[in-house]
C-alpha cells in the first residue's frame, strides 16, 4: 500500500492536469528559499564578520587566507542551514497547495467518491502555521544530534519522517473529516504512516529533487488516505 501510494504520488509529478500546480509549488519553493539563503547570508556579513575584524585585528598579509577559509566554511554552513530548511519550507507550501493536488488526483482517480472540503482559509493558515512550528523544531533537534556520531543521519529520517508523515497525512484526511476524527485515525494507523514519512524523508534527501517534495508528499498521502479509508 505505501510503495502503491508513492508510486502514484510520483507519477502525479508528470501528470498534465498536475502541472499548474508543481509550477506554482516548484516557484514559491525556490523564491522563498533564495529569499532565506540572501537573508541569511546577509546576516552573517553584517553580524560575524564584523566580529571577526575585531577578534583577529591587524592580519598580516600573508594571513589573508584566512579570511578565505572563513568564507569557505560559512559557506558550507549557510548550505547546510538550507539543507535542513527545506523541511520546513514544504510545511509551508504543503498548506498553500495540498488542496489543489487533492482536487487533482480526487476528480482523476476517484471520480466515484465524494469529493473533499478544502479548509477554510483561517483553519488552512493555522495549521500551515503549526506544520511550520513542529518541523521546524524538528529540525532543529536533529541538526543539534548530526553532532552525535552515529546518530546523526538516522536522525534526519526519524524525525522528517515521524513528522512529516503525520503533518501531510492529517491534511489529507481533513478534506474527510474533522482534526480530531483526522488524528485518530492516523493514530490507529500510526505505523504505516511512519513508513511512508520515510519515504518522503528519502525524496528529501535528494539535492533538487527535494524541491518537488511538497507536490510529492501531499499526492502520495492523499493515495495513502483513500487506501486507507477503503480498508476500513
Amino acid at each position: 500500500m505505501i510503495i502503491e501510494a508513492a508510486r502514484m504520488g510520483g507519477a502525479n509529478l508528470l501528470a498534465p492536469a498536475s502541472r499548474s500546480v508543481l509550477f506554482k509549488s516548484l516557484g514559491l519553493t525556490i523564491l522563498l528559499l533564495a529569499g532565506l539563503s540572501f537573508g541569511l547570508g546577509e546576516a552573517f556579513s553584517a553580524l560575524a564578520m564584523p566580529w571577526l575584524g575585531e577578534f583577529l585585528p591587524g592580519l598580516p598579509d600573508w594571513a589573508g587566507w584566512l579570511g578565505t577559509v572563513a568564507a569557505i566554511i560559512a559557506g558550507i554552513g549557510l548550505a547546510l542551514v538550507l539543507a535542513l530548511l527545506i523541511a520546513p519550507v514544504t510545511a509551508v507550501m504543503a498548506g498553500l497547495f495540498l488542496d489543489d493536488i487533492a482536487e487533482v488526483i480526487e476528480t482523476r482517480d476517484y471520480p466515484q467518491d465524494p469529493p473533499g472540503r478544502a479548509m477554510p482559509l483561517g483553519q488552512s493558515i493555522r495549521q500551515s502555521l503549526g506544520f511550520l512550528l513542529v518541523v521546524g523544531l524538528g529540525n532543529l533537534i536533529a541538526l543539534f544530534l548530526l553532532l552525535v556520531p552515529g546518530i546523526n543521519l538516522a536522525a534526519f529520517f526519524l524525525v522528517n519522517g515521524y513528522l512529516l508523515g503525520r503533518e501531510y497525512f492529517e491534511f489529507a484526511a481533513m478534506r474527510f473529516m474533522s482534526p480530531a476524527e483526522a488524528k485518530r485515525l492516523r493514530a490507529r494507523n500510526s505505523t504505516t504512516i511512519f513508513f511512508a514519512g520515510l519515504i518522503i524523508a528519502a525524496f528529501l534527501s535528494v539535492p533538487i529533487l527535494n524541491l518537488l517534495t511538497p507536490m510529492f508528499a501531499a499526492g502520495m498521502m492523499v493515495h495513502l488516505y483513500k487506501m486507507i479509508a477503503r480498508a476500513r
